[in-house]
């Protein structure tokens, strides 16, 4: 076989490159987003994902009038739901005329509705009512994971687990140089959160704004996340359900990987009702295709 013939064989597969939750173009957290995926395999999808390296990639299944099915991929496997993915889809979706707004996206967790207002170069997502898991009562090694000791960690807010679509460990720090300062083992965060049937660690402190954060998850191949919707929502619940928090929560995150965010999240509860919703900003900064 020639490589002339290769080259005949091989499929252009399309893609956006999304900034999701910056101020400005080139900060937040990059999104490859494929709205064509032909008629890729899950394991192309994958290799695609690796490819690009970014903490998630997006593959767009279809479409209709109401809204669209997607696949998330990080580098090292599918995620069932992804917040800065979902926001980066819908708006490269609304913005190229393919849904409107709002639309419900479908994904492994379910459906999610989705909003985004190109104009104003924003997206939202309305998450699931909150699940949440026990308070973990073994500081020591919550903490040691991140590479911190027992009091790093606040003495009023327990560890916990809590998800929106995807699970993972709420950890309120003591103080703000806590969460500047840890340094995760990789080894014992992956152990924690197998062990705990969750799939990040994100640490956090409240501050003047609101709060800061960072999110380890290498159990599914993102050592440091620069922003992460998915988590801001369960973080907005929990500080809502320990009655901390209850206004729209501003949270920094990605200063020490160099992709500064700002996400906005909002939990609120009537009764036994939860409405916990998650947005920000979003750019367009590229385009391209795949020779598959």
């Amino acid at each position: 076989m020639t490589l002339a013939t290769l080259d005949t064989e091989r499929m252009k597969v399309p893609f956006k490159l999304v900034d999701v939750f910056g101020e400005r173009p080139f900060t937040g957290n990059q999104l490859c987003v494929i709205p064509d995926p032909g008629d890729l395999s899950s394991d192309q999808m994958q290799m695609l994902a690796l490819e690009i390296g970014f903490s998630e990639t997006t593959f767009v299944t279809s479409t209709s009038a109401s809204g669209y099915s997607m696949r998330v991929f990080t580098p090292g496997g599918e995620l069932p739901f992804a917040g800065h993915p979902t926001l980066g889809t819908a708006y490269v979706l609304v913005s190229e005329g393919r849904v409107g707004s709002p639309a419900l996206q479908a994904v492994t967790a379910g459906e999610f509705q989705v909003w985004a207002d190109p104009s104003a170069g924003t997206a939202q997502v309305l998450q699931h009512p909150p699940e949440f898991g026990e308070e973990v009562s073994d500081r020591k090694a919550v903490a040691e994971a991140a590479g911190l000791t027992p009091a790093d960690l606040h003495d009023g807010l327990a560890p916990r687990v809590v998800s929106t679509g995807l699970a993972h460990l709420i950890v309120p720090a003591a103080s703000l140089s806590a969460v500047r300062h840890a340094n995760p083992d990789f080894r014992a965060l992956e152990r924690l959160t197998r062990h705990l049937s969750c799939d990040g660690y994100y640490l956090f402190a409240l501050t003047d704004e609101g709060a800061e954060a960072r999110l380890f998850a290498p159990e599914v191949g993102v050592a440091e996340d620069a922003a992460t919707g998915s988590a801001a929502g369960p973080l907005a619940a929990f500080l809502a359900s320990e009655g901390v928090h209850t206004d729209p929560l501003s949270i920094r995150q990605g200063e020490q990987i160099g992709r500064p965010s700002l996400l906005l999240a909002q939990a609120s509860r009537s009764g036994q009702t939860w409405e916990v919703r998650v947005g920000g900003s979003v750019w367009v900064v590229g385009e391209g295709a795949f020779d598959v």
